[in-house]
């Protein structure tokens, strides 16, 4: 039969030219999806000529990969879908242990207190302070040093029960990735690598199998527009059969199919009897659930929802003056000594003496931010939740669980696919002039 199939192929006209179509799909189909899979992530900031007022928000003549272009959207659809499902802000912040914050925060403060009672003195009431007698200031510098510790405890303790009002989640995660494109790229790829490469690697197989079915269809239908046509057919289906196959089917379907081979543990075949089998069919991407999820929340702990970001948001972000109504109520205990209080009111007015605690605020809020950057004290927070989120992952349901990585690739997955389909024209038609004419 194979021996008959080949000699009616051999008396075509163009048999030679038929030849070519399978290898040249496959390699075609690889390079463009590859090419696709570049565009996907690729450039990470805008590349080309910008123009004002272009449509469809368009930046101008040029491109920006998919994923750092609409870093902020795509996001802000993590965090709705998957994020906002693992736990609230307020149980992840009561899982950093907050009372070892304030004492870290504390000791790291107290050491560098007193310049810090210097330069806002300084700043607000020069004169007062460079003319106030030393032994004073030393029991304005131990009054401090004495409530600081009480005080910033409760502070601590406060911002944490008050953490959900203070800090929007997905707000921060979005400013994040915005500001920071490549941590964006960074983690998708780090997180889908293996269904990344599978992608690609799968796409030369598809390529040749539709290879082998444009060959037959010129064999029937010897019509030279049928290469450039179908090979635009072949490259959109392609790219969406690939990206569908990462993803689905969510969950486990059993296939049962008829065994005669398996491998050992030297990776080396060896045949058996025949025999049924179940095959367990399921998406690349959702069968790696448990490996994933330890590489997800790594990256969450370290990168996202750390305890420099949270408070950096509960300090500088949108409510940022609800923050500084919580802090007002601490720190202003300091004040009320009498030794502290007799000293502003001797060289304030009661304008001076408010714009001074605004002062103070400003300075407390630089201050506490200084040991929150510290690299060991977010580590060591990281750690705390890091099992928190990588169980939660992996209790995640599959459709839960897609939405990780399928979000890349749904934003703009019809421009994928309609770029395969373009390049597969302009490859097949390039095939016809080079092969066939």
């Amino acid at each position: 039969m194979f021996s008959s199939v080949w000699q009616a192929l051999a008396q075509h006209p163009e048999f030679i030219a038929m030849l070519t179509i399978p290898p040249v799909t496959a390699f075609v189909t690889w390079a463009h999806v590859w090419m696709a899979l570049e565009m996907l992530f690729y450039p990470i900031h805008f590349w080309g000529i910008k123009i004002k007022n272009m449509p469809f928000g368009l930046q101008g003549l040029g491109w920006q990969g998919i994923v750092p272009a609409k870093a902020g959207k795509i996001s802000g659809v993590i965090v709705d879908q998957t994020l906002s499902k693992l736990g609230s802000l307020d149980e992840f912040f009561q899982a950093m242990e907050p009372e070892e914050m304030a004492d870290f925060i504390t000791a790291t403060v107290d050491k560098n207190l007193e310049s810090l009672i210097d330069e806002i003195m300084l700043e607000r009431s020069y004169q007062l302070w460079t003319h106030m007698p030393y032994a004073i200031k030393r029991r304005i510098y131990a009054h401090v040093h004495g409530k600081l510790p009480e005080v910033m405890k409760a502070l601590v303790m406060d911002l944490t029960y008050h953490v959900e009002e203070l800090v929007d989640m997905k707000a921060m995660i979005v400013q994040k990735m915005e500001n920071d494109r490549k941590l964006m790229v960074d983690m998708f790829l780090r997180v889908g690598k293996k269904e990344i490469n599978f992608i690609w690697k799968i796409s030369a197989l598809i390529g040749f199998g539709f290879g082998v079915l444009q060959m037959a269809i010129f064999y029937f239908v010897p019509q030279h527009w049928t290469v450039p046509f179908f090979a635009m057919i072949w490259g959109a289906l392609t790219n969406w059969i690939a990206i569908w196959m990462v993803f689905n089917p969510v969950e486990p379907k059993i296939v049962p199919f008829i065994r005669v081979f398996c491998y050992d543990d030297n990776k080396k075949v060896r045949f058996m009897m025949p025999h049924w089998h179940r095959y367990s069919w399921q998406g690349g991407f959702m069968k790696r659930q448990d490996e994933v999820s330890s590489v997800f929340a790594q990256i969450v702990v370290e990168e996202l929802v750390t305890l420099e970001n949270i408070m950096n948001e509960m300090m500088y972000g949108h409510r940022a003056d609800k923050t500084r109504q919580v802090m007002k109520s601490h720190l202003y205990e300091m004040l009320e000594s009498p030794v502290v209080s007799t000293t502003l009111k001797m060289g304030m007015d009661e304008r001076a003496l408010d714009d001074f605690k605004d002062t103070i605020l400003d300075k407390s809020i630089d201050a506490t931010m200084v040991p929150i950057r510290d690299p060991k004290l977010n580590t060591s927070r990281a750690s705390k939740i890091f099992g928190l989120f990588e169980g939660r992952i992996k209790a995640l349901t599959p459709k839960e669980f897609q939405n990780l990585l399928r979000p890349a690739f749904q934003e703009d997955e019809i421009t994928l696919i309609i770029l395969g389909g373009i390049t597969g024209f302009l490859a097949g038609w390039l095939h016809l002039i080079v092969v066939f004419f």
